[in-house]
C-alpha cells in the first residue's frame, strides 16, 4: 500500500480548516444561518414586491437615520448606484460621472454602469490616497455627478478632513453635478467624524448604505434621497429585477443590525485604533492608514503569498484562530496585503494579542 503523502502547509487549504478553528480574528465571526436568521421576530411583516410589513419599516427607519425624505431598500448596492448615477444623468443631460480610480462601480461591475446605462465613467485622482479638491479641479468639461465613497475602502478605509469634504462637495455643486455618497460603509464613518449618520449624508443629493457589511446583515441596501427621486429609482428596480416577490427576511436582519451595531461603532474604532498601536512594534508590517480612520485597516505584509497562506494555516491548526482568507498584492514585492476590519469576533482579542498573531503570519 502507498504510504500517504505528507501534509504540505503552504498548499493547505485554509477554508479546510474554518471546523477547527474556534476564533476569528475579523469582522463578526462565523454566523450560521440559524443565528442569522434568529435576528427575525416571529411576528415579523412581510411585505409583497417590495412593499409593506418590515421593508417599508426599514425604508422609514433609514429615512429618520438619514435624514432623508424618502428611501428604497433594494436587493444589492450594485443595483442602488447604478440606478442613481442614471437618473442623474437623465436630469441634467449628460452622462459623465466621475468617481476615484478604486470605486466599486470601476473595478467590480464589469464596467456595468456603461453598457447598462450608457454613461462614461472619468476616475479623478490617484488610486493609492484620497481624491482631492485639486483632482476634481482637473476634471474636464460637464458632469452628471461625482462619486464619494465614505470611508474609502480600498486604501484601507481612509477619509477625507471634513472641511475637505465639505470643499469637495461644494464645488461639484457649482458645477451643475449631483453629489452621490457610496456609503457602504458609512456607519463606519461616524466616529471618525464625530457626527451622526444624518449630518453626512446631509451633505449629499443620494445616498446609498449597506446592510451586510459592518451591521452584519444580509444582502440589501437602501438608496436614499429626495422623494421624487426615489420614486424615479423604485421604477428603475423593477426594470432591473429588483422587486422580489418576498424581501422581508433580508430586511429584518437588516434592521436588527442597524439597531444592534450602529451604536458600537465608536467602540469598534477604539479597538482598532489599539490594535494599530500593538501592530506597530511588528516587524515587516505597514498599517493603512495609520491610525487607522474607522474600525478597518489594510496591513502590507513583507511576505510571500505561499509563505502567508502557510502561516495563516499554521494558526489555524495551532491556535484555532481564523485569520486572513483572501490577501492581494502589495505595492512593492514581495509584500501582501491584507484587509481587517474589527467586529463583534475581534473585540475578543486583546490588541497585543491581535499584534502576536499578525507577527506569526510574517515570521
Amino acid at each position: 500500500m502507498a504510504s500517504k503523502r505528507p501534509r504540505n502547509p503552504a498548499t493547505d487549504d485554509l477554508e479546510q480548516l474554518r471546523s477547527i478553528c474556534t476564533r476569528v480574528l475579523g469582522g463578526h465571526g462565523f454566523r450560521s444561518a440559524a443565528e442569522i436568521l434568529s435576528a427575525i421576530p416571529a411576528d415579523v411583516g412581510k411585505d409583497q414586491y417590495g412593499a409593506g410589513g418590515i421593508v417599508t419599516e426599514l425604508e422609514a427607519e433609514i429615512c429618520n437615520v438619514l435624514g432623508k425624505p424618502a428611501a428604497a431598500f433594494m436587493p444589492s448596492g450594485t443595483m442602488a448606484q447604478q440606478i442613481a448615477l442614471r437618473i442623474h444623468a437623465d436630469r441634467r443631460s449628460c452622462r459623465v460621472v466621475a468617481f476615484h480610480p478604486t470605486c466599486h462601480l470601476e473595478i467590480h461591475e464589469d464596467k456595468a454602469y456603461k453598457r447598462m446605462h450608457d454613461l462614461v465613467g472619468v476616475t479623478v485622482g490617484n488610486a493609492r490616497r484620497l481624491m482631492t479638491f485639486e483632482d476634481l479641479r482637473a476634471v474636464p468639461g460637464r458632469l452628471a455627478a461625482v462619486i464619494f465613497e465614505l470611508p474609502q475602502r480600498e486604501i484601507g478605509g481612509a477619509l477625507p478632513a471634513w472641511k475637505d469634504l465639505q470643499q469637495q462637495v461644494e464645488y461639484v455643486r457649482s458645477r451643475g453635478a449631483a453629489v452621490h455618497m457610496d456609503g457602504a460603509r458609512l456607519w463606519e464613518s461616524t466616529p471618525f467624524y464625530r457626527k451622526k449618520p444624518a449630518e453626512i449624508a446631509a451633505l449629499f443629493d443620494t445616498v446609498y448604505v449597506s446592510f451586510y457589511k459592518g451591521l452584519g446583515g444580509l444582502a440589501g441596501a437602501c438608496l436614499a434621497g429626495p422623494e421624487d427621486v426615489i420614486a424615479e429609482a423604485r421604477a428603475w428596480r423593477k426594470r432591473h429585477g429588483g422587486t422580489l416577490f418576498g424581501m422581508w427576511p433580508n430586511a429584518a436582519v437588516a434592521i436588527a443590525g442597524l439597531r444592534q451595531r450602529l451604536p458600537l461603532m465608536p467602540r469598534y474604532h477604539r479597538h482598532a485604533v489599539a490594535i494599530a498601536e500593538k501592530l506597530r512594534a511588528v516587524r515587516r508590517v505597514e498599517i493603512l492608514p495609520d491610525p487607522p480612520h474607522t474600525n478597518m485597516m489594510r496591513l502590507l505584509l513583507r511576505t510571500s503569498e505561499n509563505k502567508l497562506r502557510a502561516a495563516a494555516c499554521r494558526v489555524a491548526r495551532e491556535q484555532g484562530v481564523y485569520t486572513f482568507k483572501w490577501s492581494g498584492s502589495g505595492y512593492t514585492s514581495p509584500t501582501r496585503m491584507v484587509e481587517l476590519t474589527v467586529g463583534d469576533a475581534t473585540l475578543e482579542f486583546k490588541p497585543q494579542e491581535v499584534a502576536d498573531i499578525v507577527a506569526e503570519l510574517v515570521r
